[in-house]
């Protein structure tokens, strides 16, 4: 009897996977522990700030490619952020300000809301936890410093054990 409970559990399980949208795990990743679970949606095109009184302006660039930046920041996200300490729900913009050399010196997130600094301060450290540098963005041929912002939309869900 066990046996066949537990293949009918299986059974079941594998229909109740099977209804799950693939276009939807590729487009938001979770991050689940005891107390949270977030969804987060990290929106493309990433947006550049132009340098003022430049005529031949070339935009940063990841040296893989902004998907592959993007895939990278998820997998980091969901390995770094501790969302024990906030509950994040609506769109966040996060600047990061790359040198002429292609490093991210600093990372600013907004709109500025309860426990945000907390959330800001891990976004910073999943940010550097990148290791590869930016093709930096160069105007008439010199590399110049740049902005690269970049969109998220986050839900969560808080419960209490």
């Amino acid at each position: 009897m066990k046996t066949f409970a537990l293949f009918l559990s299986l059974f079941a399980a594998n229909f109740a996977f099977a209804q799950y949208d693939i276009e939807d795990q590729e487009e938001m990743m979770l991050f689940e522990n005891n107390k949270t679970i977030l969804k987060v949606k990290i929106e493309e095109p990433f947006l550049q700030v132009a340098v003022k009184n430049c005529n031949d302006f070339k935009a940063a660039s990841y040296p893989e490619g902004i998907s592959n930046y993007k895939e990278t920041l998820r997998k980091y996200m969901y390995n770094y952020l501790n969302s024990d300490f906030y509950v994040l729900n609506g769109d966040f913009t996060f600047t990061l300000k790359i040198d002429e050399t292609g490093k991210v010196v600093n990372v600013e997130g907004s709109p500025k809301v309860g426990n945000s600094q907390v959330f800001f301060d891990d976004m910073k450290y999943v940010v550097r936890r990148i290791k590869k540098s930016w093709v930096p963005a160069s105007c008439n041929g010199q590399s110049v410093a740049s902005q690269i912002k970049i969109k998220m939309n986050f839900s969560s869900i808080a419960t209490d054990l």
